[in-house]
């Protein structure tokens, strides 16, 4: 059964089909996408594609995703969750998005730290990665301010709008 997270905030919920409009809303959305390693949504058929994509990857033990939903409101404002997930060797790597209109508000900090509480303590990860553009600010600094440290640079390792980017790649340890 998909597991659902509570925050002061927010419910972090398994995606539905009827979430496809949250989803096209952030991916068709260039300030999200610019550093995100994938192209602009132009459908909500692709919308709806991103949430069967969560959903298999979940099923098949790869990763999971939630919608992050605001108490007050119906609707996402973004996803988080862990990709490349190997339980065998107790690691993920975590990843994220939220609509601008919905920056610089704390959401995605308080989700972060629930998310990862999640992997530590109920899938029972010992190491959860990330990988940044190291242009995306906001992103290096939030995972800075959480705990992550820096591991090195990954050169060319993205590709958006056919130009390579290097990226940060990051670490938290389970103490």
């Amino acid at each position: 059964m998909f597991p659902t997270l509570e925050t002061d905030r927010l419910i972090l919920r398994e995606l539905t089909n009827e979430d496809a409009e949250g989803i096209f809303a952030c991916f068709s959305n260039d300030d999200v996408t610019r550093f995100y390693g994938q192209e602009t949504l132009k459908s909500i058929e692709e919308a709806k594609k991103i949430v069967d994509f969560f959903s298999k990857s979940y099923i098949e033990k790869r990763g999971i995703r939630w919608g992050i939903e605001r108490k007050e409101t119906k609707g996402i404002i973004g996803t988080i969750g862990f990709n490349n997930w190997l339980s065998k060797h107790k690691r993920a790597e975590i990843g994220y998005e939220i609509h601008p209109h919905q920056w610089r508000k704390g959401y995605t900090s308080e989700a972060v730290s629930e998310v990862l509480s999640y992997g530590f303590d109920a899938m029972g990860l010992t190491r959860i990665g990330a990988v940044v553009f190291i242009e995306n600010e906001a992103s290096n600094k939030l995972l800075k301010k959480v705990g992550f440290q820096k591991e090195g640079v990954l050169r060319n390792y993205m590709y958006q709008d056919g130009k390579s980017y290097d990226t940060n790649v990051y670490s938290l340890i389970k103490e």
